[in-house]
């Protein structure tokens, strides 16, 4: 399960004390309108074990979920921020996974942000937490959604099945980068499971090795060749596996960037990642995201979104530097 990391910009409140945080929620939601404010001041800034506390409390001394209350007084983008941060993280990547697939239609972007990027441990919790919550397999409704070579990648990253070990055998590394040249570049057509093999079972530093290898052999970087030789969700898929082996803040930061430019924004995208990231590595999110494109990730979002939807977000991302 994704824990806290020590580059997050939401911190343990060292005054922390769960009967006012109660009271302040409370006095938030009850009666005629709504305490935006308070809720933000109080969520954004309280760790995710915080505010699991604050939960149980609410319903003992309540007799309410905080949730359920949450539900009926916010609305939009905002609810969606705040119900995302009263869950544990498995819990949130298999309510995002399940929603990315209900009804018509399949965000594809979610499967491959959520599947790529978490650890071993963390995939098996969420099959776990999906089992549980949903009474069907993760796999199964994977499978119902998605087909092909694509479906084929992502059931692969469902087996948590990568090499635990940190070793790097040099002499497979260079073997794994000639199989993989030699079924893409080298051929008229491409052998995508050759592709599967090793970016979804090899362990990280093996497969950094790996890719030094490859551009040693064909002369281009391995995103290169995945861009020349596949499309679709499969192209994305295989970038995405590689990028977050290689920097995996420099991905969330690509994708953040992505949901913003141009016109209108992709909330479920930046909605997902700053809630998830916010207390593991957001801090190594804003440095990539300044340094890959010169602006601020705050002055980004506050530039794009607006009302208490930005306020939650900036309050997520913390401080415009």
């Amino acid at each position: 399960m994704a824990v806290a990391g020590t580059r997050g910009t939401v911190v343990e409140d060292a005054t922390f004390n769960v009967e006012d945080d109660i009271q302040r929620l409370r006095g938030a939601m009850k009666g005629t309108g709504t305490d935006e404010a308070a809720i933000i001041e109080v969520l954004t800034r309280r760790t995710i074990a915080q505010r699991q506390r604050i939960k149980e409390g609410y319903k003992q001394r309540v007799g309410k979920n905080l949730a359920d209350d949450v539900d009926s007084e916010l609305s939009g983008n905002f609810q969606k921020v705040v119900l995302g941060l009263l869950m544990l993280p498995p819990v949130y990547d298999a309510y995002e996974l399940r929603t990315a697939m209900k009804g018509a239609g399949t965000e594809e972007a979610c499967l491959i942000d959520i599947l790529a990027s978490r650890t071993a441990d963390e995939v098996r919790t969420i099959n776990g937490v999906y089992k549980k919550e949903y009474e069907t397999s993760l796999e199964d409704d994977v499978c119902g959604d998605t087909s092909g070579m694509f479906q084929r990648v992502l059931v692969s990253l469902l087996t948590a099945g990568r090499d635990p070990n940190m070793a790097v055998d040099q002499n497979m590394a260079a073997q794994d980068a000639k199989d993989i040249f030699e079924a893409g570049e080298a051929r008229w057509g491409t052998d995508e499971v050759k592709f599967l093999t090793v970016l979804c079972a090899r362990n990280r530093n093996h497969l950094l090795r790996v890719f030094e290898e490859y551009q040693k052999v064909s002369g281009r970087d391995i995103e290169e060749s995945i861009k020349r030789e596949m499309s679709g969700s499969l192209e994305e898929v295989f970038l995405a596996i590689v990028k977050c082996l290689k920097n995996k803040p420099g991905f969330f930061a690509e994708r953040l960037y992505k949901s913003m430019k141009g016109l209108g924004t992709t909330d479920s995208v930046l909605i997902r990642i700053m809630v998830a990231r916010a207390e593991i590595d957001m801090l190594d999110i804003k440095a990539e995201f300044f340094k890959m494109y010169g602006k601020t990730l705050y002055s980004f979002i506050k530039g794009d979104t607006s009302g208490d939807y930005r306020k939650v977000l900036l309050a997520l991302c913390g401080e415009d530097k």
